[in-house]
């Protein structure tokens, strides 16, 4: 399907903003699309990457020789882009090697291949599992990265009873994506309702999106499921207001970087075969949106299970164990969370050097940033309050055993390893 027939049908309302991430600050990207939650696409970050380098032939193809000969063992997931399997593309499990094997069988075909058997990998866990091979630099403007941080140190759910699946509850959410001209990404907003950031090593993709005040649009009458590809020919009578929804386009090319904002419904196509480095992230600026999502998913976890709650000896504890399953984490998981990093950016500020007038501006802006995390941290736990009484759960963590913890210990190095990496940045602008 070429560009102008994916296109044919949607009521497009403008192209997503592009800018040259090199004469941008930080400041400016939160003040412009942090606090607005709004997309945009960045050039000029990418320049040194060793991706860009390794990763892409003389023709400015994927690397398929390198891929296999240094990560060709590693063990990926799979989509099958034209199988649907309940809201997303059936997954298969295999190896690089033979991922590449059939994306060069594939490319090498002389007749038009059958595209109802593309197959594109995703959410490769590249990070984790190569971590001395620095493919890339995160870019200054999203390396207040908590979810993340996080993870690098704690599991986000310890129910020793939890069956971990990985396309849910993840060791990290940094992810590499390969896949050839036409794989896709059906409709979705992203997990956790986090931000994401997606590179373009090679290829070019055509996104779609809808505002997050559209988003019952592409909904059903009963707000349960929404359309599972915008090209299909979508049920009227089930989603009845799916044409009035007025989408965002924009087509990113090699060597460009996309920010995905929070509960941003978006559809990604392939226009060439493409790889691409995407994390998703959340910090002080949309953790309003995680809690929402948590609330709205424990609202409807307890909805599916309320005629068992006259013989369930403890039906919250139920209610919590569904919501981790489905989600990736419950109350007393993103509690743990937001108290973890509370103290590590209460120390941190204690470790700032005081009277900011005889630093740097730059400096004076980092210490306004984290008092501005901790009024967003102070905020949503007050929401938290009125939902959730943690004492009673046994989920309160003792002040002077998490800072003695090592675990916190390097959370909090690697906290302001990140934070001096972002005073840098604005100071050699």
């Amino acid at each position: 399907m070429d560009v102008l027939e994916l296109k044919k049908g949607l009521n497009i309302g403008g192209e997503i903003e592009r800018v040259n991430g090199k004469e941008l600050s930080y400041t400016e990207f939160v003040k412009n699309y942090l606090t607005k939650n709004k997309p945009v696409i960045l050039t000029g970050l990418m320049d040194d990457w060793k991706a860009c380098e390794d990763w892409v032939d003389d023709y400015g193809k994927p690397n398929f020789d390198f891929f296999s000969a240094h990560f060709g063992k590693s063990q990926v997931q799979v989509a099958d882009c034209y199988n649907r399997e309940f809201t997303d593309q059936r997954r298969l499990d295999m190896p690089v090697s033979e991922f590449t094997e059939y994306w060069v069988a594939l490319n090498s075909e002389t007749d038009t291949h059958d595209d109802k058997s593309l197959l594109y990998l995703k959410d490769w866990h590249f990070v984790k599992e190569y971590p001395a091979y620095k493919a890339y630099v995160t870019p200054p403007f999203f390396n207040d990265d908590w979810l993340n941080l996080y993870l690098d140190q704690y599991r986000m759910h310890n129910d020793p009873d939890y069956q971990e699946r990985n396309e849910i509850s993840c060791s990290d959410y940094r992810f590499v994506y390969m896949g050839p001209k036409g794989t896709w990404t059906p409709l979705h907003a992203d997990v956790f309702r986090s931000y994401s950031w997606s590179a373009n090593v090679c290829g070019t993709k055509l996104w779609f999106f809808l505002s997050p005040d559209q988003h019952q649009l592409v909904f059903d009458r009963h707000m349960k499921n929404s359309v599972y590809n915008i090209f299909e020919d979508v049920n009227q009578s089930k989603f009845p207001d799916f044409k009035k929804a007025i989408w965002s386009e924009c087509t990113q090319l090699k060597n460009e970087i996309i920010f995905v904002p929070s509960g941003w419904y978006h559809q990604v196509h392939n226009l060439e075969d493409a790889v691409s480095i995407n994390h998703n992230w959340f910090n002080a600026y949309n953790l309003d949106w995680v809690w929402d999502l948590l609330v709205g998913d424990y609202n409807e976890a307890k909805e599916l299970i309320e005629d068992v709650r006259d013989i369930c000896d403890d039906f919250e504890s139920l209610c919590q164990r569904n919501l981790a399953a489905n989600t990736g984490m419950n109350f007393y998981d993103f509690f743990n969370f937001i108290v973890r990093m509370s103290f590590a950016n209460l120390l941190h500020l204690c470790d700032l050097p005081e009277g900011c007038k005889h630093d740097s501006p730059a400096s004076c802006s980092l210490a306004e940033h984290t008092i501005l995390n901790l009024i967003s941290i102070r905020r949503v736990a007050l929401r938290m309050r009125s939902t959730i009484l943690v004492e009673d759960r046994g989920v309160l963590l003792d002040i002077q055993k998490s800072l003695r913890d090592p675990l916190f210990v390097e959370m909090y190095s690697a906290l302001k390893r990140r934070n001096r990496k972002k005073l840098n940045y604005e100071e050699e602008l």
